[in-house]
């Protein structure tokens, strides 16, 4: 946790203006700060100030200044602040949700002391602490308050826990007192918890554990149970004062406490589970901080000062940047505040377990969060700040997320759905299923309210790809499985769960309802479905249709409207529901009947009087019809009869709303005289039990209230004399029999004589009923209670009256049974006929009339026919033996297999042969070939067979019928045939196939072409005839062309890989833009320049211009153009455009005439082009010298020259040297003339003509003509020589010299030395003298180079050339002569001859000789080059100075190259000087000494007495220096105690009797772990302390140097518990070591040990306490804090046996002092006498002992 100051929110005040308490709203929005003077100042969350209001005291009459305010807390809703106040009340101010709302006090609760402490965890309770000690609770609801515990002293701090279900009280004894409202099954104790040092005022509990802070500077860290974990000691800084207030963060991960100009920091480690202290926040003249306060999110802390100044920090572990979208503070570990950055929300999101937050990723177009710990999941909705965490042990991070549900996440995993819902910690449900899209899951929770339902979770989703499972999410169990028989590809719950619509993959739409587990199909061809939102309307797609179910509980009341384009959404915005439909380009609303749709969601939430308000204002219309019956059932199942009577008034039911208006003035009535609900009244109960039908329930009522008349009314009334008559027989009414014959007139009167009929069977009397049923026209009746009583039967009248009725009424079955019965079997075989019965005539025959039997078998196959009953007419024509007929019922009957059948047993009939072709031709529509065939074939239609084939696409088993039936002509002609029939119908593929069985693709492909099917030509000619298809490519393309069908012909053109053809048809055609598209698209960039070119060419003019500028070719067209000879274009673009390009233009077409011979028009396009230049060479060029000149002279005078020199080089080939010289003359060009005759070797006239015209240029012709002359071998060295001697006796002597200095002959040094020796001597005497020493600085170092450096020399001084004289001596190690010459000749020269000669000796490493010259030169050297031995001998010669010089170097070697041990050495031979400059080595030497390893052994007592030694003398020459008593000689005598110790050390470790006195000087070093490696001083104290036995001590410093060394591996001390060395004078905060002072091996044998003595448990880890109850090896009283000077043996503090020595300060325990003089007595050991004898040198003089040594 980092605190980073943000801003000063109250400036401080200059005196004391105590803040004396604040608090943030848990909304985040609001913080309040208390002042002084009692005012209590609001900011927002940007730390600007929005309000304000004052506080009152108790009693106005005592003033404003009577109490103070000690602390005050908002409520959990952010919109009222609790105010604990000093004259002991509590008010309570509603300070509203908006800034500036009225402020008021709304609770106030007055106490019997002050109030100190307050606390606001819930709703409706605050819990404070008062000054006598009691902790108590005031609820706002009740305005009560009640005691919770009571203590005794004052509390003096209040905490709660981070879920605000615990509390905490700190009092002024100490004590810490814990109370629970919620332990949240954590099974901690409450009471009394622990019991602090000093007054906990400043008191926190975090999530793990309880700290605590008071004026005694200490920070003890406590366990959940009140057991002191760590301790935070601060008492020994002096700059720290009391703490005096803390805060923990929200998370409980980290705590704050406040003290005097500094903020503390403490940060739970849970790997480690420790408090570890961050870097504090310090602040100078903050002064005491008096108020903390932590922002809810935790991203703010706000501090109040005794000054009155509030300071607002930033808090976070680390922040990060999300997608450029979000910013992410991490609080703390468990707490992350996301931020989106444009819109400035902000979201906390915090793990409720403490969990470590490990990654926060933003998802689901970036509106929800998932985070994971090490054991769950984290899951957020930024839009609504819904956060849930639910357990989620590491799944690997392959968990799919997916949000399309906006209250609930959908999480697959391994083949595992689970859901979770915003805000809820549980998995609400896990499924097993291998579908994860989204539209085959569907999630409804609690989405619309219903009557009854508390909790509404439904799920679906799919168990397989046909099977769907719904299930109850809140009660965990299944509603029900769906299995389907084809595969769904979507479903969806409505919004209440009590509907599922799916659809399948043959896009036919489905509604199943959970409830009555009925399926019903809604549609076919279904391409868009969805609910209609906040509704259980319905829209749906059916190809071009619009369909909506209003009310989706009447499914087949549906809405349809014609629509031309596809549903692309549904929008319900504003109480407006519109279906988007896409048609064409265009998009376009459907707006639905809003009325309809929210009379559904009226319906669903029981809100019957609104549905009928919407009912109302509708036209009535099927769909409204519907909705009516619907709201009807309902209301009726509800018991709103007046909704119900309005129904059925609407629906136009006259009786049902009459009979409802009698019910409702019933219960009305009932109502208005009982009071009460009406509706409960049994005869409004018998009413609607009538309405229901329900008449048993209705007489029930009646029956249970005694009022059997009013049953029998209802029964009289709906006229059921029947139950009437019942109820009085069961209640033995005494009208039963008037009821009888009522009931009986009734029916007479009213026509019911079948029923009259029926009462007289009952009563015995059949003749009367049977009257009475033919009267009623029921003669069927009268004859079955004829035929059931034999005394009716028996009276022929009566059975031919109810015969002859029978007949009349057709009910011939039934008189045939009669007539049957009186054995009459003759009317009764026709009546049976008659009616159709023949199965009673066909048994009858049997038995009656046997030869009838084949007849009426015949005539009930016709009858069966005739009822359109094919398949049981079949079987009759076959009894009859009529097979045709069979055969043609077994047709009609599509009982083909029969009919087949059938037909093989008639198969010799010739008239059966027309069924053949009927039956086949079934057999083929149900693409059963075979069958077909072979009926076609026994018919002897074997063409309808082929064509059968040939219509199936089966042109195989076509071809191989019609070659077994016919010929290869035929077939092919047949085939032919079909196949231009086929190309009539423009069945072209079939055609082809056709074509291509016969194989003639050519007629496919002249079909192809002939029907302008291009691509299926080249198809077929790339199949059949792929050598031509490259030609047909360009056929058709011309083809195309010619018909202007200019892309499909450029298509063509370029699969026959011909540009050029494609370009010239747009060119040709004027279509330069399709030419330059196609030139781009697929030729290089060349062809596109050139088509850009000639369609530029074509424009002409500015179009031309503008074009090629578009192109940016304009240039490039002007170079075609020339390059084309098109000059006139060319011409026309650059005057344009480009007219800097027109002299270009005239130059190359100049050029082009001068190609042509074009001369004189050539001239005048050069003069145009600025090139009269041009036209001059152009004439020349031709020999045509004239115009030439002409030109030249008009144009060009300066190409003059050049025409006579062409003239001249013309005279020159021609021989005539004369006119060629004068021509050049008269140019001015002799310098031509000396090359064309040195060309032409004529060296002589060359000459002459350079010597008259050019003199200047003579001697370089010379040195021509003398190289020429040396190439053809005429002479050498002799030659210059010889030459050099001419021009010597012509007086030429420069040039005389020169030919001196040319001579080079390697192998005659002595003639080169003679003529460069003429050379000078010629120079310095008729040569001038800048000459001269030219020519003597090329000869001087010729010399030099030969050796001779004194020659050299001597030219030099003749020349006056000191310095160069003086270098070629020094050239030649002629020292003396060079030193000579400067002191005669340059006196300044000498220093510089001197510098030379050391640089030489240098060079040489002649070292010895370079004393003499510069001793110091000699000891640089010498130390450069590692003769240390040499240097010091020879420094030691010079000073003291310069040899500490060179020994500090030399020291600072051996250091760099780790020999410590020679580098002390030196200064143990040479002193050590107190110079300042070496102290630096002087420390690094003691460094190097103390990290040696192995050096505690009586080996190694000379090495430290060499270091102990030199440190005094050091130590004494420091104290006589400038540098005495400054921090360096401080650093330099606790050195020297430190090398005292080990020297000593290393001696008394080899005598037996001193091996404590060795452990005490190893246990003493511990003090010096600043300067000592601090593991290794553990380590050898542990290691000592176990070779005495001290176990204890050995066990704490081997435990600690355990702690170092894997402190050291982390590379940070900071953790490192120090609480076994509180009390001592061993140093907390030492250097990190680079590196461990042991091996492996070794740290893992201490590791061994300790474990085992730990695993003991015989060892205490503490240190041994001496008589002033501290740790006895400390020099520090712990109590008194006086400090003891240490044993000048062991280092031990000298507390009272002590012996004095002179020096001051130096003491020795008495003991130890006789115990180390008599060991070194008896054992002699050189070693202990050398110890006494420096103890003597640096104390001063010995005490008296008795004895001495030799």
């Amino acid at each position: 946790m980092q605190l980073k100051h943000l801003k000063t929110l109250l400036t401080p005040q200059e005196g004391a203006a105590k803040v004396t308490c604040m608090s943030w709203a848990p909304n985040n929005a609001k913080f309040a700060v208390c002042t002084v003077d009692r005012v209590v100042l609001l900011y927002d969350e940007q730390g600007e100030r929005r309000d304000k209001f004052s506080t009152k005291p108790l009693d106005a009459k005592y003033g404003k200044q009577s109490y103070t305010v000690n602390d005050m807390a908002f409520s959990p809703d952010s919109t009222k602040i609790a105010i604990g106040q000093s004259d002991n009340i509590i008010f309570v101010y509603r300070i509203g949700e908006e800034w500036g709302d009225k402020k008021a006090i709304c609770n106030k609760f007055v106490q019997t002391s002050a109030v100190t402490r307050l606390l606001w965890p819930a709703e409706h309770a605050i819990v404070y602490g008062l000054v006598d000690g009691k902790v108590r609770l005031a609820n706002t609801q009740t305005n009560r308050s009640s005691t919770v515990y009571s203590t005794e002293t004052c509390v003096v701090s209040l905490t709660s826990n981070v879920s605000g279900k615990g509390i905490l009280s700190g009092h002024a004894d100490g004590t810490v007192v814990r109370y629970f409202f919620d332990d949240e099954g954590s099974g901690d104790s409450q009471g009394k918890l622990l019991m602090h040092p000093c007054p906990p005022y400043a008191l926190a509990w975090a999530a793990n554990g309880i700290m605590a802070g008071g004026c005694d500077k200490k920070v003890v860290a406590y366990s959940r149970e009140g057991h002191a974990l760590q301790t935070f000691d601060y008492s020994r800084d002096n700059t720290e004062k009391e703490l005096t207030v803390a805060v923990t963060s929200p998370s409980g991960q980290s705590v704050v406490f406040g003290s005097y100009d500094r903020l503390r920091v403490f940060n739970w480690a849970p790997r480690r589970g420790v408090w570890d202290e961050a870097k504090p926040k310090e602040i100078a003249n903050l002064y005491t901080i008096t108020s903390l306060a932590w922002k809810k999110d935790g991203s703010r802390l706000c501090a109040g000062t005794l000054c009155g100044g509030v300071e607002l920090f930033d808090c976070c572990l680390r922040r990060a940047i999300y997608k450029n979208k979000f910013e992410m503070t991490y609080v703390g570990l468990s707490q992350v505040i996301v931020k989106n950055l444009s819109t400035g929300t902000r979201v906390v999101l915090k793990s409720y377990y403490g969990y470590e937050i490990e990654e926060v990723k933003i998802m689901g177009k970036d509106r929800f969060l998932v985070a994971h710990t090490s054991d769950t999941l984290l899951l957020g909705d930024l839009h609504t700040n819904k956060l849930s965490e639910v357990p989620w042990p590491g799944s690997g991070g392959n968990e799919k997320f997916f949000f399309e549900n906006e209250s609930v996440c959908m999480i697959f995993n391994a083949g595992e759905l689970s859901l979770v819902e915003y805000s809820n910690n549980e998995i609400l449900g896990s499924v097993r299923t291998e579908f994860m899209n989204p539209h085959l899951i569907s999630v409804r929770l609690n989405e619309r309210k219903q009557r009854g339902v508390d909790d509404n979770k439904k799920l679906s989703y799919l168990i397989d790809i046909k099977t769907i499972a719904i299930v109850d999410l809140a009660g965990g169990y299944n509603l029900g499985t769906i299995s389907h028989d084809s595969k769904i590809d979507w479903l969806e719950l409505n919004e209440t769960g009590r509907k599922l619509l799916f659809r399948d993959k043959k896009l036919r739409l489905h509604l199943y309802d959970i409830e009555s587990g009925l399926k019903t199909t809604l549609l076919s061809f279904c391409s868009y479905v969805q609910w209609v939102p906040g509704s259980d309307v319905v829209v749906a797609q059916n190809r071009g249709s619009l369909c909506i179910w209003y009310s989706i509980d009447s499914p087949e009341s549906i809405t349809m409207f014609p629509i031309k384009g596809d549903i692309v959404d549904l929008e319900r915005v504003e109480g407006k529901t519109d279906v988007i439909v896409t048609e064409g380009v265009n998009a376009v609303t459907y707006t639905l009947d809003e009325g309809l749709i929210e009379f559904g969601t009226a319906v669903d939430d029981g809100d019957y009087d609104r549905a009928t308000a919407f009912l109302e204002t509708l036209e009535m219309s099927p769909e409204t019809e519907a909705m009516w019956k619907t709201l009807s059932k309902l209301a009726v199942e509800a018991r709103q009869l007046h909704i119900a009577e309005r129904c059925f008034a609407a629906l136009g039911d006259v009786s049902t709303a009459s009979f409802l208006h009698q019910t409702n003035q019933i219960a009305d009535k009932v109502s208005d005289e009982m009071g009460g609900d009406g509706t409960v009244h049994y005869q409004v109960q018998a009413h609607m039990a009538m309405l229901d039908k329900n008449f048993k329930v209705a007489e029930m009522q009646y029956v249970e209230q005694n009022a059997i008349d009013e049953a029998i009314e209802m029964y009289q009334e709906l006229h059921m004399w029947d139950d009437c008559i019942a109820v009085a027989e069961a209640k033995g009414h005494p009208e039963l029999d008037s009821l009888r014959r009522n009931y009986y007139q009734w029916l007479t009167e009213t026509g019911q004589e079948e029923k009259a009929g029926e009462v007289k069977e009952s009563d015995g009397d059949f003749q009367a009923a049977i009257n009475l049923y033919l009267k009623a026209g029921l003669p069927a009746k009268a004859a079955r209670l004829a035929l059931s009583q034999p005394e009716v039967t028996g009276n022929a009248d009566t059975v031919s009256r109810i015969a002859v009725n029978l007949v009349k009424g057709e009910f011939y079955e039934r008189a045939g049974d009669l007539y049957e019965k009186i054995k009459n079997n003759q009317k009764a075989l026709d009546c049976y006929c008659r009616g159709g019965a023949f199965r009673k005539a066909v048994e009858l025959a049997r038995v009656a009339f046997p030869g009838e039997v084949v007849k009426l078998e015949k005539s009930w196959g016709d009858y069966l026919v005739q009822q359109k009953q094919m398949d049981a007419a079949i079987n009759h024509f076959i009894e009859a033996g009529c097979f045709l007929k069979a055969i043609e019922a077994a047709v009609a009957a599509r009982q083909w297999k029969k009919a087949v059948q059938i037909l093989e047993d008639v198969d010799k009939d010739s008239s059966a042969g027309k069924y053949y072709v009927k039956i086949a031709q079934h057999y083929a529509s149900i693409q059963e070939y075979e069958v077909a065939e072979q009926l076609f074939v026994k018919g002897g239609h074997i063409k309808d067979a082929i064509d059968m084939y040939t219509t199936a696409g089966r042109w195989e088993e076509a071809h191989k019928l019609a070659v077994r039936c016919m010929s290869e002509e035929e077939v092919t002609a047949l085939y032919i045939s079909k196949a231009q029939e086929l190309e009539r119908d423009g069945k072209f593929k079939d055609a082809e196939r056709l074509f291509t069985a016969v194989k003639q693709p050519d007629l496919a492909i002249t079909m192809y072409k002939k029907n302008r099917m291009f691509d299926d030509v080249i198809r077929m000619v790339a199949k059949y005839h792929p050598d031509l298809l490259t030609e047909t490519h360009i056929h058709l393309a011309k083809e195309l062309e010619t018909e202007s069908r200019y892309s499909e012909a450029e298509y063509h053109f370029m699969e026959a890989e011909d540009l050029k053809a494609a370009v010239n048809m747009y060119r040709v055609n004027d279509m330069w833009e399709d030419a330059y598209r196609v030139a781009k698209a697929h030729g290089s960039a060349g062809v596109q320049k050139q088509v850009a070119y000639l369609w530029a060419r074509s424009l002409g003019g500015e179009a031309a211009v503008k074009l090629l500028n578009k192109f940016g070719l304009l240039e490039n067209a002007i170079e075609s153009a020339l390059n084309n000879l098109s000059f006139d274009f060319a011409f026309d673009l650059a005057r344009l455009s480009c007219k800097e390009k027109i002299p270009e233009i005239h130059l190359k077409h100049a050029m082009y005439l001068e190609d042509e011979g074009k001369f004189p028009e050539a001239e005048i396009e050069f003069i145009k082009a600025g090139k009269p230049k041009e036209a001059v060479l152009m004439y020349v060029h031709n020999k045509d010298w004239a115009n030439a000149q002409r030109v030249a002279e008009g144009y060009d005078p300066e190409s003059v020259s050049e025409v006579l020199v062409g003239q001249a080089k013309f005279c020159f080939e021609e021989k005539d040297f004369q006119k060629a010289e004068a021509f050049l003359l008269r140019a001015q060009r002799p310098e031509l003339a000396v090359k064309y005759y040195k060309d032409a070797d004529m060296w002589s006239d060359a000459m002459r003509i350079c010597k008259e015209y050019l003199p200047n240029k003579l001697s370089i012709l010379q040195e021509e003509y003398e190289k020429e002359t040396s190439k053809k071998g005429i002479r050498g060295v002799e030659g210059f020589l010889e030459q050099a001697r001419e021009w010597e006796q012509t007086g030429e002597y420069s040039r005389a010299v020169e030919c001196y200095l040319k001579v080079k002959d390697d192998a005659n040094k002595a003639l080169m030395e003679k003529c460069w020796m003429k050379a000078a001597d010629l120079a310095i005497k008729f040569l001038s003298a800048d000459r001269a020493v030219e020519v003597i600085q090329v000869i001087g170092p010729r010399l030099s180079h030969l050796g001779k450096y004194n020659a050299a020399a001597e030219l030099y001084v003749n020349m006056d050339l000191i310095k160069e004289a003086i270098d070629v001596l020094m050239e030649g190690e002629e020292w003396n002569k060079a030193k000579r010459v400067a002191k005669e000749l340059k006196p300044r020269y000498e220093e510089y001859v001197d510098q030379k000669y050391k640089e030489h000796l240098k060079n040489q490493g002649k070292v010895d000789s370079l004393v003499g010259v510069d001793v110091m030169a000699a000891l640089d050297m010498y130390a450069e080059r590692g003769q240390w031995d040499k240097c010091l001998d020879t420094a030691s010669k010079q000073n003291f100075k310069i040899l500490h010089k060179y020994v500090a170097l030399y020291a600072t070697h051996l250091i760099k190259e780790e020999d410590a041990v020679k580098a002390l050495q030196l200064y143990v031979q040479h002193g050590a000087p107190p110079n300042p400059q070496n102290f630096n080595i002087y420390k690094r030497l003691f460094l190097d000494f103390i990290n040696l390893p192995d050096t505690n052994g009586p080996e190694s007592y000379r090495m430290w007495a060499d270091l102990r030694n030199f440190l005094l003398q050091l130590n004494e020459n420091v104290s006589k220096s400038a540098e005495a008593n400054t921090a360096a000689h401080e650093d330099f005598e606790q050195m020297l105690l430190i090398a005292h110790y080990y020297a000593t050390r290393a001696a008394a470790s080899g005598v037996e009797p001193l091996i404590s006195v060795s452990a005490k000087l190893s246990v003493s070093l511990l003090r010096h772990t600043e300067l000592v490696p601090a593991d290794k001083a553990f380590y050898e104290a542990g290691l000592a302390c176990r070779t005495v036995g001290w176990e204890n001590m050995a066990f704490v410093f081997l435990n600690h140097f355990l702690d170092l060394c894997d402190a050291i591996d982390e590379g940070n001390l900071d953790a490192l518990d120090h609480s076994d060395f509180m009390d001592t004078d061993i140093p907390f905060e030492v250097p990190v070591p680079n590196k461990l002072c042991v091996t492996d091996v070794q740290r893992e044998q201490i590791r061994d040990w300790v474990l085992m003595v730990s695993m003991d448990q015989r060892l205490e880890q503490v240190l041994p306490r001496d008589e002033r109850n501290s740790y006895e090896a400390s020099l520090v009283d712990a109590n008194t804090g006086l400090r003891s000077l240490p044993c000048i043996l062991t280092g031990y503090p000298v507390l009272r046996n002590k012996i004095e020595f002179s020096s001051v300060g130096k003491m020795a325990n008495k003991e130890d002092w006789n115990k180390f003089h008599m060991a070194t007595k008896t054992t002699h050991s050189p070693e202990c006498q050398d110890v006494l004898k420096f103890i003597n040198q640096w104390c001063g003089g010995l005490p008296a002992s008795g004895f001495s040594f030799n």
